[in-house]
């Protein structure tokens, strides 16, 4: 399908979305802001404030979108809710920046402790213990990628390297003068990114992984790595600013077993709640009363759910994040009950 939507300058931009009922009190800030911010990203945090329309008939297409014979959906349109203002979407976007910036402040703590973790264990069993495929999980070490040819050991340390290679960090440079190659895991370890520190726990043995599982209050090291991988999912959304409120999380946990964590069973069995942000927000809070906690990480956070914007007008509110009832006192419920 060829693409037909023309190049508009930030006037046209704006005088578009005033036409579909957009309520503009400040046009220079509205402008401003278009400049500044971008109508595509500003489009994610007004796409909430459209109208949706139901479709119920034998056969019918909307906006070029075709429906089965007898089908019922809801298709969102251009206008927008009546009542809807572009200082609506604007205080939206800053509200999700804010949670967005002190997420990535809880996952570099957390991500930093895991490295302690992971380098600690192994390396008791030796200093280049991520080299050896028998101190590894089986399938991780020594099965072959059909696309690739490869093991996952293979590519991580191919990972690896490449991240060494790009360090510009001074312990990196004394080691490799000094020692050589290869680095032991507590110095390369300080090199490792989210996504490389969950993948080698993904890859350790099952003994290992429920040893460090076990430190957070977890039994399964399997439900711990998916823990893991889920808050990489968080990092990657949060490190390319991309809109985080009311996202589906594609790579959503798995859960411990009943009775195991008690916080956990305000999210058993309800969909919505396991695939937005808020179940990774709690997970954060989680690894953090192990790693840190004498943190204030929780006050701000809850300070900052108390202060979302007022859209009770368009019917928008913290449940669009999966945020649990009474989420006013969210330490409250996650600790005690």
């Amino acid at each position: 399908m060829a693409y037909d939507k023309p190049w508009k300058s930030y006037q046209e931009q704006l005088n578009q979305l005033t036409q579909r009922g957009l309520i503009v009190t400040d046009e220079t800030k509205a402008l401003y802001y278009l400049e500044r911010i971008g109508y595509y990203r500003l489009s994610g945090y007004l796409f909430p404030f459209r109208e949706r329309s139901e479709i119920c008939c034998p056969l019918s297409a909307v906006n070029g979108k075709k429906f089965k014979r007898g089908s019922t959906d809801r298709i969102v349109l251009d206008e927008f809710k009546a009542g809807s203002r572009f200082q609506d979407a604007v205080d939206l976007y800053v509200f999700d920046k804010k949670l967005r910036l002190l997420i990535m402040d809880a996952l570099e703590r957390i991500e930093i402790g895991l490295r302690v973790d992971i380098s600690h264990s192994l390396g008791k069993k030796d200093p280049f213990a991520y080299l050896k495929p028998e101190l590894l999980f089986e399938d991780f070490s020594t099965k072959l990628n059909e696309k690739t040819g490869l093991s996952d050991h293979h590519q991580w340390l191919s990972k690896q390297a490449t991240l060494v290679s790009r360090s510009k960090e001074d312990f990196i440079k004394h080691n490799k003068e000094k020692y050589g190659f290869p680095l032991p895991i507590w110095v390369i370890c300080e090199v490792w990114d989210f996504g490389t520190l969950s993948t080698l726990f993904a890859g350790m043995t099952v003994a290992d992984q429920d040893r460090i599982a076990n430190k957070y209050g977890i039994s399964n090291g399997r439900i711990f790595a998916s823990w893991l991988r889920s808050l990489n999912y968080l990092r990657n959304v949060c490190a390319h600013h991309s809109r985080l409120w009311n996202r589906n999380i594609i790579d959503q946990p798995k859960l411990p077993n009943v009775g195991e964590i008690s916080w956990i069973e305000l999210f058993r069995g309800k969909e919505h709640l396991l695939a937005r942000p808020f179940l990774l927000l709690c997970i954060a809070k989680h690894f953090l009363e192990t790693i840190n906690p004498n943190s204030t990480w929780i006050q701000r956070l809850q300070q900052l759910l108390i202060a979302f914007p007022d859209l009770q007008h368009l019917g928008i509110n913290l449940a669009g994040m999966g945020a649990i009832e009474g989420y006013e006192q969210w330490d409250y419920k996650i600790n005690r009950q």
